[in-house]
């Protein structure tokens, strides 16, 4: 059999890969809403979910361990085949700075197109990340707002290369839901049943003030 001259061979095309960081303390249906929004309206072909040790915006937001998190976070996607989880940066410990993740990831992938996803809140503070005009070379930013709303103003950071995406963005944040926990309220409609039912067998957020 004749092989194929160099112009007739078949053109690989990139894998586009989506990550989702967050402290996910727990994992909520505005989370899995954000990755499927972005998944859909993006065509990607994976979306990763990346758990933070500790966000460096947010010193205090994390009060049960990485390995619940990790539990509650797989118990609530490992039945997805569209999503998937990297532990990378709960092993890797300390402050989780994005651009180290995303040396990490573009050195796993060099082919491949990545987003990172954001939420439409998070623009403002995007030029207080680490190292932003490296991250911006390295990976494009998805950023969620609710249908409707106008665009925001793109933060002047040279060779940012931004994305808007529509977003299911529901008004529920891991706050809260703590607090619920803490008052006996239900968890219900606003977590996974899986996460729910880890957060309760471990007895979880009791004693948050």
């Amino acid at each position: 059999m004749a092989l194929p001259e160099p112009n007739e061979l078949p053109t690989v095309r990139p894998v586009k890969i989506g990550f989702l960081g967050g402290s996910f303390d727990p994992v909520h249906f505005g989370h899995l809403l954000a990755a499927q929004d972005a998944f859909e309206q993006y065509k990607l072909d994976r979306l990763i979910f990346v758990p933070a040790a500790q966000a460096p915006l947010k010193p205090n937001d994390v009060q049960c361990s990485s390995d619940d998190r990790l539990a509650m976070l797989r118990a609530a996607v490992e039945w997805d085949r569209r999503f998937e989880i990297s532990d990378m940066e709960l092993r890797r410990g300390g402050v989780s700075y994005t651009i180290d993740s995303v040396r990490q990831f573009r050195a796993q992938y060099p082919n491949d197109e990545l987003y990172w996803v954001i939420g439409g809140d998070q623009l403002p503070k995007l030029h207080l990340w680490k190292d932003i005009t490296e991250l911006a070379k390295l990976v494009e930013f998805i950023f969620l707002e609710r249908p409707g709303y106008p665009v925001k103003a793109s933060p002047g950071i040279p060779g940012l290369r931004l994305h808007r995406c529509d977003g299911h963005l529901l008004g529920v944040s891991s706050t809260e839901l703590r607090e619920r926990t803490r008052r006996s309220l239900s968890l219900d409609y606003f977590v996974p049943h899986k996460a729910i039912i880890y957060i309760q067998e471990h007895s979880l957020y009791r004693d948050v003030r």
